[in-house]
């Protein structure tokens, strides 16, 4: 039996920081329950942002753009599994990260009427999702819209969102490796994931 694929993308320019290290968490739980899984950090990767030239619609890939994007489409497809997490900017993710969503357009199928209808080539699949975010602030406001500028893209491409993971009231880097209890139901999570998947 073929064993289940989680991908996990660390939206985060700071290396060894929060993002990286509940990351590495979620993805030790998932390869607990027996996945196959692959860590990307796009800080790692060139990503252009989408220009709106709508070609994509017509190739089915990206044509505008050969950049990282064309290395992470093969491994997002063949991942039944999505783990997204980035540290709150500005009530928002990181820019790299809505880069790298907003290059998920391809997967679309679009209608030619307006406002046109669409609907996702990833959808019926069983593809799950766990979305996390991180902010200094110990007010879940403050966190402003991280998980869902996360969640609600990944919802209309089909995949099921098993868990939001907000965690407040953390910004030096590395510090959540001080909480135990984060750390703990970020590898649960990550188990979950891997276990609904099978």
């Amino acid at each position: 039996m073929n064993k289940v694929k989680i991908i996990g993308i660390g939206g985060s320019p700071r290396k060894n920081g929060n993002t990286d290290i509940l990351l590495d968490n979620f993805l030790k739980g998932a390869e607990s329950a027996g996945a196959d899984t692959k860590k990307v950090l796009l800080r790692n990767y060139s990503i252009e942002p989408c220009i709106g030239c709508e070609a994509c619609r017509k190739a089915g890939t990206c044509t505008q753009f050969h950049d990282g994007m064309n290395l992470l489409y093969p491994e997002i497809e063949v991942s039944k599994g999505l783990i997204l997490g980035s540290p709150t900017y500005n009530y928002n993710i990181t820019s790299s990260m809505k880069s790298f969503i907003d290059r998920l357009y391809p997967y679309y199928n679009f209608t030619n009427d307006r406002p046109r209808k669409y609907s996702s080539k990833l959808a019926n699949q069983g593809r799950k999702a766990i979305v996390f975010s991180i902010c200094e602030q110990l007010e879940i406001e403050e966190m402003g819209f991280a998980l869902e500028a996360m969640e609600m893209p990944l919802e209309a491409l089909g995949y099921e969102d098993i868990e939001k993971f907000p965690v407040t009231g953390c910004f030096d880097r590395g510090v959540v490796s001080k909480d135990a209890e984060v750390l703990k139901k970020a590898f649960e999570a990550g188990k979950k994931l891997a276990v609904d998947l099978r």
